[in-house]
């Protein structure tokens, strides 16, 4: 990559960075206005066009990044289980962990979910699926399950983990705490009940 390709990908980067740092509980995406996220990264507002069509393209390159951020820590978490430890403990507190420290980002994603653009939804629904595509292959994998009841295990528990991220934004430590606990356990009935109905169908016929 020549130095004037880097320059650009520099300035890119910034606008990402930009537009990631104006959002908080009290400002979306859809309130940033193009010369906002401008000044906020240092560049004049005719330079954004030579890196993002409009601002749809860049909120939907953040949803992209946001997704790909969360993924690829729970599959770091997924490696550290490996190494010994409770699936569903460090699963859940790698991902509330993610909101804690990333909460605009976990906030993009919960509001463009049901936001106004339908690229936006798409996006986020894609990146749900993604979550849910992932843990189905890891559930497949480790329990034998079906893949049909994988899917729909990983579903659930996506459904949960996500519902919890979006409370704790709100909460205090203490709380946090407490909902992790709540998550863990809903999650453990829900693999118990998986692993039941796995036996049940590893069972001959009498």
């Amino acid at each position: 990559m020549g130095i004037r390709a880097q320059q650009k990908e520099k300035t890119r980067r910034t606008l990402i960075d930009a537009a990631f740092s104006q959002l908080c509980a009290n400002r979306s995406f859809s309130n940033l206005s193009l010369r906002e996220v401008a000044r906020e990264a240092g560049i004049a507002p005719t330079s954004f066009y030579r890196h993002f069509r409009d601002m749809e393209e860049l909120g939907l390159t953040l949803v992209d990044e946001g997704g790909l951020t969360l993924r690829q820590l729970m599959r770091q978490a997924r490696q550290r289980i490996a190494g010994g430890g409770s699936v569903i403990s460090t699963s859940v507190q790698t991902f509330m962990e993610f909101v804690e420290n990333n909460p605009n980002i976990f906030r993009l994603l919960l509001r463009e979910r049901s936001g106004t653009s339908a690229a936006f939804r798409q996006a986020v629904a894609r990146e749900i699926q993604h979550f849910i595509a992932e843990l189905t292959d890891y559930l497949e994998a480790t329990t034998g399950a079906p893949r049909e009841e994988a899917y729909i295990q990983a579903e659930a528990m996506v459904t949960i983990v996500f519902s919890a991220g979006a409370d704790a934004l709100d909460m205090t430590c203490e709380e946090c705490r407490a909902l992790s606990d709540r998550t863990i356990r809903q999650l453990r009935m829900i693999a118990m009940g998986a692993e039941v109905q796995n036996q049940k169908r590893r069972q001959p016929l009498s």
